[in-house]
């Protein structure tokens, strides 16, 4: 039976829990009002661009080459996780969508694609209330008390962070994909720059001192197949609702915010009358509508609502809802391989755009522009965009932000726009020590 505790503050709970060191691998997905920490590992997939794994206990128990398209390898590894748990949890690469647009010979050959988790302890934040469910009954008294716990890292003071250097010559490679969308090439590119970060950081104490400053679509923390990072997404890739409605949210066009209510007044006018914004959103809900069409019903694909702004952190976007219903044939998985990478992180024409990417990007992205989700057994999917995140691997930590270029693009202003994004997670950060 679960146990049923009394509500504090979510993202202080979920800190505790991360920070508790109860478990190795876990993950943190806020999902509207609902807040999640699956922890510990009944089991485990991992798929990378030579093989499945599949490990149960610590054992692999199945570890093999898979071909054909990643999607269907990701959907055997959801659907065996479920026969462990009700809700499983995990990340996808922005490789895996280069991988699926036909630029596997681009990546090395064990690049990781996903990792998936089936976690021994579900914690659920809801109202006013937190549900404990393990069946250890040791394992739920431990949560419980971590829960409990003070966490020592609520009052210390964030690090700062120089989000302005530029050792990758962004501007440069802006103005590089600029001239070859003018010249026919593609239509857009989302070129991206990555801040290396001089510490180590608290994952735990940063996520909840930047949670309090992000009005995020989704909010995730996570350490993970070797990876930690946490982040506040402003978007979804794809929600698969267990009737089958599938929808996509993508946003594209944005300026600063929180700069002062008649600085964001005319910082949100310039940017809903800026034609640049304006065409990079509109060819952006095109290209969803066009790989949302892939796997719906004919004719269900549909712009829900056009162009309006929504605020994450510091900054605003122009944003619109695109929907369809799941044809028979195809499922969860299907959907959300159909719109990733998500075209605000990739490009137009994507496969185009993904090409430009491994061309004129910094070196593989990984987490960045991929993907935090959840899956259940009633056959719902909910991912996020990884954007608005900072990330440590290896003994390295990292920020990483983009910004969409066209045939209008002006280097400068596209630098300016990382900044703005960075600023989100860079001016929260909490280092370790």
């Amino acid at each position: 039976m679960p146990d049923v505790l009394s509500r504090t503050c979510a993202p202080t709970l979920m800190a505790r829990l991360a920070a508790s060191g109860l478990h190795r691998d876990y993950v943190v997905y806020e999902q509207g009002g609902t807040w999640w920490y699956a922890g510990g590992s009944l089991a485990t997939a991992r798929l990378d661009g030579g093989s499945l794994t599949l490990v149960r206990a610590g054992e692999p128990v199945v570890s093999e080459p898979w071909s054909g398209r990643p999607e269907a390898a990701l959907e055997r590894a959801s659907a065996w996780l479920l026969e462990h748990a009700e809700r499983i949890f995990g990340w996808v690469a922005f490789e895996f969508g280069a991988y699926r647009h036909g630029h596997a010979d681009r990546l090395a050959p064990d690049a990781p694609l996903a990792t998936l988790l089936a976690p021994e302890v579900l914690v659920r934040v809801e109202g006013d209330q937190v549900v404990v469910e393990s069946a250890d009954e040791a394992g739920r008294t431990a949560v419980a008390e971590a829960l409990a716990a003070p966490f020592p890292g609520a009052d210390r003071e964030a690090t700062p962070v120089d989000v302005r250097l530029d050792p990758s010559d962004y501007r440069g490679r802006v103005a590089r994909a600029v001239a070859e969308i003018q010249r026919g090439d593609y239509q857009k590119v989302i070129l991206s720059r990555r801040v290396d970060l001089p510490f180590a950081v608290d994952f735990p104490a940063s996520y909840e001192r930047a949670r309090e400053h992000n009005t995020p679509a989704r909010s995730f923390l996570l350490s993970l197949g070797g990876v930690q990072a946490l982040g506040f997404s402003p978007e979804m890739v794809a929600v698969v609702a267990a009737d089958g409605l599938v929808t996509t949210e993508p946003l594209a066009g944005t300026r600063a915010f929180g700069r002062g209510e008649a600085a964001d007044r005319a910082a949100r006018r310039d940017l809903e009358s800026d034609p640049k914004e304006i065409h990079e959103h509109a060819i952006s809900v095109r290209g969803s509508l066009h790989d949302l069409a892939d796997v719906v019903e004919p004719g269900s694909a549909e712009v829900e609502r056009f162009m309006v702004v929504r605020e994450r952190g510091s900054v605003q976007h122009l944003a619109s809802t695109v929907r369809g219903r799941l044809a028979d044939q195809y499922g969860r998985m299907d959907a959300l391989a159909a719109l990733f990478p998500a075209v605000t992180a990739s490009g137009l024409p994507k496969t185009e755009g993904v090409d430009a990417i491994l061309r004129l990007d910094e070196p593989s992205r990984g987490l960045y522009s991929g993907s935090v989700f959840s899956a259940s057994r009633d056959g719902s999917l909910d991912a996020a965009l990884v954007l608005r995140a900072v990330y440590q691997e290896g003994g390295r930590a990292w920020l990483r932000a983009g910004a969409g270029v066209i045939g209008q693009s002006l280097p400068e202003r596209e630098f300016e726009e990382t900044c703005e994004k960075l600023a989100c997670v860079a001016e929260h950060l909490v280092a370790l020590g």
